[in-house]
C-alpha cells in the first residue's frame, strides 16, 4: 500500500482543458499527460472559445497559458471566476514563460491556484497537475458529505 486515499486510476480519469495559443505547447502538453495515464484531455489553441469550451466541458483542471492574442489568460481567468460558483473548487494551473511577480500575483489573485514558469521541468509538472487533482476529487468528496 502506498498511503495514498485516492488511486491514480481515478486522478487520471479526470477531465483536462489546455488552453495555449502554441500548438507546440499544446503537442507537448498532450503527450506528458498520455504518458502519465490522462485520456479525457482536450486542448484549445483559440482563446476566443475558450470560455465556451470550460463551460460544454466543465473540466476537473484548466492548464491556462497567459499570453496568448485577442482574449488573455488573465480575461479568462476573470471570466472562469465569473462563471463558477463561489463555493466550487475547479483548479486552473497557469503556464507562462511571464515570470514577473506582477504576472503571477494577479494570475493568483484572478483564482489560479498553481504557477509553472516555461520551460517547466516535466516531472514536477506531473506532479502538480496530480496533486491539484488530488485536491479536487477530496474537495468533492467533502461537498459529497455535506450534502448527506
Amino acid at each position: 500500500m502506498n498511503g495514498r486515499r485516492i488511486e491514480a486510476t481515478e486522478i487520471q480519469a479526470r477531465r483536462i482543458l489546455v488552453i495555449d495559443d502554441e500548438e507546440a505547447n499544446v503537442l507537448l502538453l498532450r503527450s506528458l499527460l498520455a504518458r502519465e495515464g490522462y485520456s479525457d484531455v482536450h486542448a484549445i489553441t483559440d482563446s476566443t472559445r475558450a470560455l465556451e469550451a470550460y463551460v460544454a466541458l466543465a473540466p476537473d483542471l484548466v492548464l491556462l497559458d497567459l499570453m496568448m492574442p485577442v482574449v488573455d489568460g488573465f480575461q479568462l481567468l476573470e471570466a472562469f471566476g465569473r462563471h463558477d460558483r463561489a463555493e466550487q473548487f475547479r483548479p486552473v494551473l497557469v503556464l507562462t514563460a511571464d515570470t514577473t511577480i506582477q504576472a503571477r500575483r494577479r494570475a493568483l489573485a484572478l483564482g489560479a491556484k498553481d504557477f509553472v514558469s516555461k520551460p517547466f521541468d516535466v516531472i514536477e509538472m506531473s506532479l502538480r497537475i496530480a496533486n491539484l487533482l488530488e485536491t479536487r476529487i477530496l474537495y468533492e468528496r467533502l461537498e459529497a458529505r455535506a450534502g448527506s
